[in-house]
């Protein structure tokens, strides 16, 4: 019983931070994603059972740091796509 309550109160911090890492490493994909990925999980999970106002931020910052990475990337492929096809 206790291991549980110990897992709730460290899984919205594992969320926050998880969202941090996710917007910090944005250049590298295979580790912001997974990270930001989980840090929703853990966020959306501890924000709906427990309320807890670091989830909420750990699910915001996973989300912008999802969106970010993707936003780089698929720029990037617009931009090596129109270089190879010249109009």
């Amino acid at each position: 019983m206790k291991e549980k309550e110990n897992n709730r109160i460290v899984s919205h911090i594992v969320s926050l931070v998880l969202g941090i890492i996710s917007i910090l490493t944005t250049f590298f994909w295979y580790i912001s994603l997974p990270s930001g990925i989980i840090a929703i999980v853990l966020g959306a999970s501890s924000y709906k059972k427990e309320g807890k106002k670091l989830g909420l931020a750990g699910l915001i910052t996973g989300i912008v740091g999802i969106s970010v990475c993707l936003l780089i990337y698929i720029s990037l492929m617009i931009i090596i796509f129109l270089q190879n096809h010249v109009f």
